[in-house]
């Protein structure tokens, strides 16, 4: 019997991510369609780098570029700058880093590596900077709830780094920034309805990182034996 790429669970976890943000969407008062579509494509390349597909990485970087756009119009500049100035081309960087590391000769599924403590040091000292530099870059911006989107530039920053690496924690690093996103949002949401559809998409997204994060644990088991 011929295994399918994707098993029942996450064709499941994938189909209830997608129908659950657009009812949401439509339910709502927003008609932004940027909005919408980003989420989808968020959503979508999240199932894909839960396998370690780098065509999730691929998704990634059009999602970066819809969700940058949306956060401009609510003046979140921490937002728009992390994900167009930092997680679009770091994407980049790890699309080329999966397709040059395949695990075996199977191209759709990424070897998982591991970090040693020299890894972790230099992602530690980087991120204290990035988040410094950030800081009094957003407050000349004035930008919104500047702590918490501050905050969102560290964990992104962290999630991106390892997901260069190849590291599982790196599922786990966009979770802590899901967390951020989804209070950031609800700030924003008290005064416009219209970015409701934002919080039901990064609750969405902390879902599918939550159980990534398992899946690549489970991967690097099974590329181990």
């Amino acid at each position: 019997m011929k295994k399918h790429y994707f098993t029942k669970n996450e064709i499941v976890l994938w189909a209830g991510s997608i129908l659950f943000i657009t009812i949401s969407f439509f339910m709502g008062k927003s008609h932004d369609y940027v909005t919408l579509t980003a989420s989808l494509i968020g959503a979508s390349s999240l199932i894909l780098n839960a396998k370690g597909n780098p065509l999730g990485q691929v998704l990634m970087i059009v999602f970066s570029i819809l969700y940058g756009a949306v956060s401009y119009t609510f003046s979140y500049f921490g937002e728009m700058i992390t994900y167009l100035g930092m997680t679009l081309p770091m994407s980049l960087i790890a699309l080329v880093s999966w397709i040059k590391n395949p695990y075996e000769e199977n191209h759709a599924q990424v070897k998982v590596n591991k970090i040693n403590k020299k890894d972790v040091s230099f992602m530690i000292f980087s991120s204290v900077l990035v988040t410094i530099l950030f800081f009094f870059i957003l407050k000349f911006f004035n930008t919104s709830n500047l702590i918490p989107s501050t905050i969102s530039v560290t964990t992104s920053y962290a999630a991106a780094y390892l997901t260069f690496k190849r590291s599982p924690y790196f599922a786990l690093a966009y979770a802590l920034n899901d967390i951020v996103l989804i209070v950031l949002w609800i700030a924003a949401s008290f005064e416009s309805a219209e970015y409701v559809p934002v919080v039901i998409c990064f609750t969405v997204f902390l879902v599918n990182d939550l159980y990534g994060f398992i899946n690549w644990l489970k991967m690097e088991k099974q590329q181990a034996k």
